[in-house]
C-alpha cells in the first residue's frame, strides 16, 4: 500500500501553504534511491488543481510543502500522495516493483487513498 500520510493543516486558504508527509515505513518497500511522490489537489468538481512531484526516500517517508492555489474556490479538496511510477492496482497479480516472479495472490481492484482539506476564505 502507498505510505500512510497526513495533511497538516486540515483547513487552509488559498495562498496557505500546507504540509503533506509520511513517515518511512518499517516493512522495507524499497523505492528505491530516486524515488518520488506525487501529491495531487482535486477540488469539488473533479478538477486537479496542483499537480506535483517531490522526493520520497526508499523507505517512503516524505515531507511535501505546497501552496494552496489561490483560485481554489471554497469547499474541502481531495488530497492525494502516492509513490510516482508504482503500480498498485495491478490486476494480473504480478508484483511490479519488486519483479521476484509470481504474486500467491491476485489483486482485482484498489481504493485510491485521499485525505480532506477545507478551503476556507
Amino acid at each position: 500500500m502507498p505510505p500512510d500520510y497526513q495533511v497538516s493543516p486540515s483547513s487552509a486558504r488559498p495562498g496557505d501553504m500546507v504540509t503533506v508527509s509520511a513517515p518511512e515505513t518499517k516493512c522495507n518497500p524499497r523505492y528505491g534511491p530516486n524515488a518520488q511522490v506525487r501529491v495531487v489537489l482535486t477540488d469539488a468538481s473533479g478538477e486537479d488543481v496542483l499537480n506535483t512531484m517531490a522526493p520520497m526516500t526508499d523507505a517512503g517517508g516524505f515531507v511535501v510543502t505546497i501552496e494552496v492555489p489561490l483560485l481554489a474556490d471554497p469547499g474541502v479538496m481531495a488530497v492525494k500522495a502516492e509513490p510516482y511510477g508504482v503500480d498498485w492496482c495491478d490486476d494480473t497479480g504480478t508484483n511490479n516493483r519488486a519483479n521476484q516472479g509470481e504474486a500467491e495472490l491476485e489483486r482485482a481492484s484498489c481504493a485510491e487513498p485521499m485525505k480532506p482539506l477545507t478551503i476556507t476564505r
